[in-house]
């Protein structure tokens, strides 16, 4: 497996945890979907795994790598990318700049960076096409490509999606997630975060349900697919 969560608490204060006893599987080359009413502790999970919330119980383990005492910064050297919530790209900087911030780890290996590049740009020719231009000037569904594709630069083994579609035109929305099921195609680890239910059920493997930071229901997706309108209606 390539992701484990177990019994994790954690949130913003000590004394008010968000997740109470969170687990979570993900495993290799498979995407798994969280799904979960706002303020379930979805975006809060991720962050905890990525180590920008450090928990005050439970383990987070990455192809057995224990993460906990990890940093942010760490993350990427461990095979893990995230995609924060919300817009990252550098507007005033080219596409290509903003791609090759992606490749901070390999600073000072011009080669490595362009050989990195190279396939990028194979994977996604619409930024290849665009790559001198000011990010700022993307449509809203360039610049999410270009966050996704920013991802990919290292080849890490797992990618931790929060929101890929907010915020988007539901045109852009089906675009984001083209994108999303290639990179599944390459055999990337996705872990999912999305208030887009449909779409993200669409391309997962397994899905687990938060609701007040634990988990309710967990199972292949062919479960979720068949009661998916009583779920969120529950969630309404």
């Amino acid at each position: 497996m390539a992701l484990e969560v177990k019994g994790i608490v954690a949130g913003y204060t000590k004394e008010v945890p968000i997740l109470n006893g969170v687990d979570l599987t993900a495993e290799d080359g498979l995407v798994t979907v969280i799904l979960g009413p706002n303020g379930a502790g979805k975006s809060t999970l991720l962050k905890t795994i990525y180590g920008y919330l450090r928990p005050v119980q439970g383990t987070v383990r990455h192809n057995g790598t224990e993460l906990v005492r990890l940093k942010p910064k760490d993350m990427l050297h461990e095979g893990i990318a995230y995609l924060i919530q919300g817009h990252s790209i550098f507007p005033r900087m080219s596409v290509e700049e903003n791609l090759e911030l992606g490749a901070w780890i390999f600073r000072g290996q011009k080669p490595r960076i362009d050989e990195a590049l190279e396939r990028v740009y194979k994977d996604f020719p619409r930024l290849k096409e665009k790559r001198r231009l000011a990010a700022g000037v993307l449509s809203g569904g360039e610049q999410r490509m270009l966050e996704i594709a920013r991802l990919t630069m290292t080849r890490p083994r797992t990618l931790l999606l929060d929101e890929p579609s907010v915020g988007l035109m539901p045109r852009l929305v089906d675009e984001v997630y083209e994108q999303i099921a290639h990179l599944k195609e390459e055999g990337y680890t996705l872990l999912i975060v999305d208030q887009n239910v449909k779409k993200s059920i669409q391309i997962a493997d397994y899905v687990y349900v938060l609701e007040l930071g634990r988990n309710t229901r967990q199972g292949p997706k062919a479960e979720f697919e068949q009661r998916l309108e009583s779920i969120i209606r529950e969630w309404l």
